[in-house]
């Protein structure tokens, strides 16, 4: 039967609308007599277009300009609730992978991420990246509101302030800004704001206790591949490169510097990637908090208090600072780079280990048992292919010789007490032999 898409067979669907054909029957009458929703009510218009109750307008003296300032925190609003749904999602894909029910600061609690995962964390940190950039540009809309023009509605704010937003508190604590590092408001703490709302309180203090976004990468940073003192050791290699003893450095710090060294690595790219959406993420949201004062500083000066009762201009200038960042450790990295002639070269035996799942870093050889890896020379893996004990290879490794003939290409493990067996050949099949050393 002939291919129906050769020599042009294939044959566009006709379309009605562009014929001009109509049948007479609306299609989204027929949808919603089906039970179906129609745009307007699927998104909820009546309610969302609704929302926009202008002070000004109810005390008779109607200010154009404050419908802009209150769609534009409205949409603040539905941005931070999107930045939470994904975030939310993120360290969910990490704590799932929790293997103990250590408290969060014993250093006994451990993620096992899946690799396949990575995809969709990068997918979603890169979607709050561009929100976050989004609102950023939502304050440059705010400024085409002049100065005076805000102070015609300026006193219906009273008692309200941005301080107010519990959604962005939220966002705060999940990425990971601890409660020591916050500026007291008013000489109290941030939540002394939000009053009597035991809802508020409760979601304040349920973010403050789970785990952050900054806990679980720091979590995840510490089973980075290569790390192992038995196994290729890189902070070792490191220190011997640059003559520097770092003793007390985290093995957060050294996970990133081998990522970044390294991320040319299949392995270590997205992984490299996702730390650079990180850092966007607090710069982005450094660079929010800088147009936000910039703003209130156009509109109020420098001196007047907020509407919340805080120091305004002031208080905003003091959020600025390095206390605030999240991920301040993954920006300071740079001080500790080197050129790339100097960075360690991989061993053949690490980069193996880099083809195995994110911190399941088994030992290069059993002791017990009979079961043993074997590799299988390259040289004869058409001909006359063989199996060669991992000492082999090991030994191959260590001492830059090639033991076995051509090399060794991993092809089967066995003798685990369960009876499997596994192999894998480049492009030929597997068969006995006892041509190589045993």
């Amino acid at each position: 039967m002939a291919c129906p898409f050769a020599n042009g067979g294939f044959v566009a669907p006709v379309n009605q609308e562009d014929s001009g054909d109509q049948d007479g029957h609306n299609k989204a009458s027929v949808a919603k007599e089906l039970g179906g929703l129609l745009y307007h009510d699927y998104l909820q218009l009546d309610k969302v277009l609704q929302a926009q109750r202008l002070m000004s307008e109810q005390s008779g003296n109607t200010v154009h300009d404050e419908h802009l300032f209150i769609i534009t925190h409205q949409a603040h609003e539905l941005w931070f609730k999107q930045i939470l749904f994904d975030l939310d999602k993120v360290r969910n894909i990490f704590w799932k992978e929790v293997r103990t029910t250590q408290s969060l600061q014993t250093s006994e609690f451990e993620i096992h991420l899946d690799d396949t995962k990575m995809l969709d964390i990068i997918r979603l940190l890169n979607r709050i990246v561009h929100v976050v950039r989004l609102l950023v540009d939502h304050i440059m809309v705010l400024e085409t509101m002049t100065p005076l023009d805000f102070y015609e509605f300026r006193n219906y704010l009273n008692p309200g302030s941005g301080f107010q937003s519990l959604q962005f508190r939220l966002l705060e604590n999940k990425l990971g800004v601890k409660p020591e590092h916050r500026v007291k408001y008013n000489a109290d703490n941030y939540r002394h704001v939000f009053g009597d709302n035991p809802n508020s309180i409760r979601a304040l203090e349920d973010s403050e206790n789970e785990p952050s976004l900054a806990f679980l990468i720091q979590q995840w940073l510490e089973k980075t591949p290569g790390l192992e003192e038995n196994g290729f050791n890189f902070w070792k290699k490191y220190q011997a490169v640059v003559n520097l003893m770092l003793k007390e450095q985290e093995l957060m710090c050294q996970g990133a510097l081998m990522i970044s060294f390294y991320r040319e690595q299949p392995r270590f790219s997205q992984p490299y990637q996702l730390l650079t959406l990180l850092m966007d993420v607090d710069s982005l949201m450094t660079k929010w908090r800088n147009n936000h004062m910039m703003m209130v500083q156009r509109m109020i000066g420098t001196q007047q208090l907020g509407t919340g009762g805080s120091s305004g201009y002031m208080y905003l200038k003091s959020t600025l600072g390095d206390r605030y960042k999240v991920f301040l450790d993954l920006f300071n990295l740079s001080t500790f780079l080197i050129p790339r002639s100097y960075i360690p070269p991989l061993t053949d035996k690490m980069k193996r280990n880099l083809s195995m799942n994110w911190g399941d870093h088994a030992p290069l050889s059993r002791g017990s048992g009979s079961g043993n890896k074997k590799r299988l020379s390259s040289l004869d893996i058409r001909r006359n292919p063989c199996l060669t004990p991992r000492r082999c290879l090991d030994e191959a490794d260590e001492g830059g010789n090639d033991v076995c003939a051509g090399g060794g290409v991993f092809v089967a493990e066995e003798g685990f007490g369960d009876g499997r067996e596994a192999a894998a050949v480049d492009g030929g099949g597997v068969g006995g032999g006892d041509n190589c050393p045993q």
